[in-house]
């Protein structure tokens, strides 16, 4: 704590307070639990951000396309129709509608701690 500048002591006293309590509550993992849980809720809270991007564009898209051609066949419809719908999965992963059930999932969660 000596070799700290002053400025930097409280904060460090409670990162210290923090970090015990954190072990009281979890001897083994202590903070660094807390922080793998919260990096995996960001993670997945991004990935629902990309996917409502994606839909807001589409839409945007679709009703520019509306507004130039309103009565005629539109090639974004067909494209539409035949692009996969992309569907945010309970683990906050995003999937393809049309893919093969009992598949291993494209995208795989590795540790950080391991």
């Amino acid at each position: 704590m000596q070799e700290l500048p002053i400025h930097q002591r409280a904060d460090a006293v409670s990162s210290l307070v923090y970090e015990a309590n954190a072990r009281s509550r979890d001897p083994v993992y202590g903070c660094v639990g807390t922080i793998s849980c919260l990096q995996n809720q960001v993670s997945q809270l991004q990935m629902q951000l990309a996917v409502a991007q994606a839909e807001i564009l589409c839409m945007q898209m679709q009703q520019q396309e509306y507004s130039s051609n309103p009565g005629g066949s539109s090639w974004s419809s067909s494209v539409q129709h035949n692009m996969p719908q992309l569907l945010l999965m309970d683990d906050g992963f995003a999937t393809s509608s049309n893919a093969v059930v009992g598949q291993d999932h494209p995208l795989k969660r590795q540790s950080f701690w391991t």
